[in-house]
């Protein structure tokens, strides 16, 4: 199976170019090139351009080829779409966007989401950009026949990333030392919403199912794992993991929200709903998928990914900041919390 990935050097994306690689699928990486954070992946045909400023060239790079597969991993707004349309119509045999759970409704009617889950989220842009761009695919494969799937992931995470919903993305070691140092924690609300955690390889397995399969073309999945997990809990883990107590604040998602514009999306418009997914669709599609790693494991892969390496354990100093204030913000008003 001849697969082309756009990006595939990510965090979910790497995982799924080494499944792919160990099935012996033809895979060829479409990205701006090596770098120290993200070299060539051996076995991979390497194909150097730049699908956002050089459209052009990308055509010409891709011009003598055909693919069974197209995964556009960094496709985020309909004019990434707009664009895709016209690189891959007649290129491919199956077009898969990466959407994201993100995009169902917030504040959901029900907690168990599934497939048919309305797409509505008010608070984030960049949930309603991804739903826009299923819509303009779906309106392709209903008028012209696009071989589109749709793949929503949610909170996927690796050894790179402890994805707790107050964190650095970009240096997530920042709350393993936070907890080390006995400082406080955030957690939005009371901490008792329901959330799922998925890792990468997990993920990968339901994802490369999809490959080839044409009873998919036209269809929408999530992607997750079973186990459900309260806010309190993965925290809790966690500092379980790393040998510490928790020292935990819950303080309200509005007040976090006036110190930080981007939990309005995030958080209001995301982590701070439960979210419990249905899976059953997926596991129609795909009968080996199957969630092995549970977060009690997971995070304890990730630790010791950081632990293993000190240049991996960047510290966020501005997140601290923020918390800080926040923190503050909260005893405040309720100085017995303190």
């Amino acid at each position: 199976m001849k697969v082309l990935f756009i990006g595939g050097t990510g965090l979910i994306s790497s995982a799924c170019s080494e499944l792919a690689l160990q099935r012996d699928m033809d895979l060829y990486i479409l990205n701006r090139g090596v770098s120290t954070k993200y070299p060539f992946l051996a076995g991979a045909k390497h194909l150097v351009g730049d699908v956002r400023t050089d459209e052009a060239g990308v055509a010409d790079l891709l011009a003598p080829h055909h693919f069974d597969v197209v995964v556009d991993w960094i496709a985020f707004t309909p004019a990434d779409i707009e664009r895709d349309l016209r690189l891959f119509s007649g290129k491919t045999d199956q077009f898969i966007f990466i959407s994201s759970a993100s995009a169902y409704q917030k504040p959901p009617q029900h907690y168990i989401i599934t497939e048919e889950t309305p797409m509505e989220n008010p608070f984030w842009q960049y949930s309603r950009d991804k739903i826009a761009c299923e819509e303009m695919l779906m309106q392709a494969y209903r008028e012209d026949g696009f071989p589109v799937t749709i793949v929503r992931p949610s909170l996927t995470y690796g050894p790179s990333q402890l994805p707790l919903c107050t964190n650095s993305w970009q240096h997530s070691y920042t709350i393993i030392d936070r907890m080390k140092r006995g400082q406080k924690i955030v957690i939005p609300g009371d901490g008792t919403s329901l959330w799922v955690f998925t890792w990468n390889a997990d993920f990968a397995v339901g994802f490369l199912g999809l490959f080839g399969n044409e009873n998919a073309i036209g269809e929408a999945f999530h992607i997750t794992s079973d186990e459900v997990l309260t806010w309190n809990q993965a925290y809790e883990e966690v500092a379980r993991a790393l040998g510490v107590e928790l020292n935990m604040v819950h303080i309200a998602s509005d007040l976090i929200a006036r110190y930080d514009e981007h939990a309005i999306g995030s958080l209001i418009g995301d982590k701070v709903n439960s979210a419990v997914f249905d899976n059953s669709k997926i596991k129609r599609f795909v009968p080996e998928f199957d969630c092995k790693v549970p977060w009690e494991e997971g995070i304890r892969r990730t630790i010791a990914w950081f632990e293993d390496d000190p240049s991996r354990q960047t510290i966020d100093d501005e997140a601290n900041q923020l918390w800080n204030r926040i923190i503050a913000a909260y005893e405040t008003v309720f100085p017995e919390a303190q």
